[in-house]
């Protein structure tokens, strides 16, 4: 009886240990967008995903003009990497601007590391920042008065999210907590 009831929980364990990794984000692992990204950050340095390969990579498209959703993300990755500690070092966050009209390098240095000192604003011009929103099925417009530059940016609100290896494996939605993406990460940094 005693033999049977380890094997049992041999089998249970082993179970487990084989088991993927549960998520609160959208698991994407596998998806063929995301390849690619070719942009300057806010300091004039040309960037693609292999510079920040052994980190977790989080990128979100946005503008520093953004009313409500674009602060909040960065306010909630800000809050992520207090809760990560020193795992922190490990995570880089990027903010892709699609609105390179106005998002001059200079506003990015200013806006995007107000959050967190390493988090890391790029831009490109109107046919790089279309290339990469692309290439992650971003959508972005314009809407307002475009004449006259009095106009707001509609746009995905997602934040992708690779792992150290430099796989795409979340999508995490507009609104989820600190605590689930510092957990997601997490496991990400641990090898899950």
């Amino acid at each position: 009886m005693l033999r049977s009831l380890i094997v049992a929980a041999a089998a249970v364990l082993a179970a487990a240990c084989s088991a993927p990794p549960s998520f609160h984000a959208t698991d994407i692992t596998g998806a063929d967008y995301g390849k690619t990204l070719a942009l300057r950050d806010h300091n004039g340095t040309p960037r693609t995903l292999a510079d920040f390969h052994g980190k977790v990579v989080t990128i979100f498209f946005g503008y520093t003009q953004c009313p409500d959703v674009c602060p909040t993300n960065l306010s909630t990755m800000s809050e992520v990497m207090r809760k990560l500690g020193k795992d922190a070092d490990r995570v880089q966050v990027l903010f892709v601007t699609v609105d390179p009209e106005r998002d001059t390098a200079e506003l990015l240095a200013q806006y995007v590391p107000a959050f967190d000192k390493r988090f890391l604003g790029l831009l490109g011009d109107a046919e790089a920042t279309a290339a990469a929103a692309k290439d992650f099925r971003v959508v972005y417009r314009k809407s307002g008065d475009t004449a006259s530059g009095h106009y707001t940016v509609d746009h995905s609100a997602g934040t992708y999210v690779f792992d150290p290896s430099g796989r795409l494996r979340l999508y995490v939605r507009h609104g989820e907590t600190a605590d689930n993406i510092s957990a997601d990460i997490r496991r990400l940094l641990d090898g899950g």
